[in-house]
Formats: C-alpha cells, structure tokens, sequence
C-alpha cells in the first residue's frame, strides 16, 4: 500500500472504495462520488484511521489486515478479500492462507441469530454460531474472527459473554472498541463499493438514483 504521511497520520493516497468498486477517474461513478467531497474524504480517513494508523499499538497492521480479509472473505467480495490479503502479505505472508481457510469454513449467510425482546421474537432465526480453530490463528487472533463473525452475522446475539471471551484471549477495552468499529466499518465499506459496482454495471440507472445509492458516512 502507497501511503503519504498527513497531519492526522497515514492516508492511503488511492481512494479504498475507489479501488474496490472499480472506479476509473473521470468516469460517471467518479462524478456522482464528488458529488459529496467531505462523505468521500470521511470514508477514506475512516479506512486510514482504523487499517493504517501511525501507531497502531497493541493493535498491529497484520491483525487489522487479518480480520478485512476475514471480514472480506465473509461477504463474498472477492476483489477486497485480494486487497486486504495482499496487505496481509507485506505483514505476515504465512498468515494469508490461514485467513483464507478459516474464512471458508465460517462460510455463512445472514444475518440470523435469536432475538432477546420478546416482541422481536418472531423475527429471530436459527443458524451456526461459528468459532474460530485457534490451532493455526493463535488464540488472540481466533477470538477476533469469532467476533468478527457474530457480528456480521449474528449482530442481534452480541452479548457481554462474547466481550470476556475476547478479553480472556488478551484484547484490551479500547482494542476490542476498535476491533468492533473496524469490522463495523468494513460492513459499510464492503456494501457502498459493491453497490457501486452494480450500478457500473447498469449503465441505464439515472444520476439521480446512483447518487442516492452512494450515500456514505464515517465510522464514529
């Protein structure tokens, strides 16, 4: 990843959904994205902020890295798992498959899960809840694609008993804020440049529409 360095830290120089959608510069895509500037700029700092920060801490690029691909791979979206699995490489090639399987076999579809309110209860519906092997990943970083994994599919199970089992594998209070806003913001990130894609796709869909598909905001 070329970087530059900025006041607030490292900032990617090619915009990330961009690259993810595909969009080439001075295309229609690109035109209905500068349409919102400060949405574009909030997305892009958001994707340094939590993938690149100047100090990561105990937080290191190769586990944030791990957890996109994860996160990537979970959505189905082959072009971002390759981005962040090319990141990943630069920091812990041997990693790259590891992420890759445990990705496979937490294959899923959703989201599902059961709901606590009662007056939801109709609503909630069964399905895997998946852990981690923490043989290959380590078990800090099994804890994290666990995680990651109820959160992308059974965000309505989250619970303070998946918070302590991440703390038992090591993560601290203000790494499992982040850990949950990173995976928060690659959900977002993910589905803004698939949607951009489609709408690539359909060269009939009206300006007016595609700029209201494209909607974006920043992680908080």
């Amino acid at each position: 990843m070329t970087t530059q360095q900025t006041p607030g830290g490292t900032a990617p120089q090619a915009d990330i959904v961009d690259l993810l959608a595909g969009i080439a510069p001075g295309s229609r895509l690109d035109a209905v994205r500068a349409q919102r500037p400060q949405a574009r700029e909030n997305a892009q700092r958001s994707f340094a902020a939590l993938l690149e920060p100047a100090e990561p801490g105990a937080f290191p690029l190769g586990e944030r890295y791990a957890v996109a691909a994860f996160v990537a791979d979970l959505h189905g979206f082959d072009r971002a798992a390759e981005f962040y699995a090319d990141l990943l490489a630069d920091e812990d090639p041997a990693l790259v498959g590891v992420v890759a399987a445990a990705a496979a076999d937490g294959a899923s579809s959703g989201p599902y899960g059961v709901y606590r309110e009662p007056g939801l209860a109709r609503e909630s519906a069964s399905g895997p809840a998946w852990s981690a092997p923490a043989d290959d990943l380590g078990p800090r970083l099994a804890a994290a694609f666990t995680h990651a994994h109820l959160l992308v599919f059974r965000p309505r199970e989250a619970s303070a008993a998946a918070i302590r089992a991440l703390v038992e594998a090591g993560w601290s209070a203000d790494d499992i804020v982040t850990l949950s806003q990173l995976v928060s913001f690659l959900s977002f990130q993910l589905r803004l440049a698939w949607g951009l894609r489609a709408l690539d796709q359909n060269p009939a869909t009206g300006h007016e529409t595609a700029g209201s598909a494209t909607t974006e905001g920043a992680v908080r």
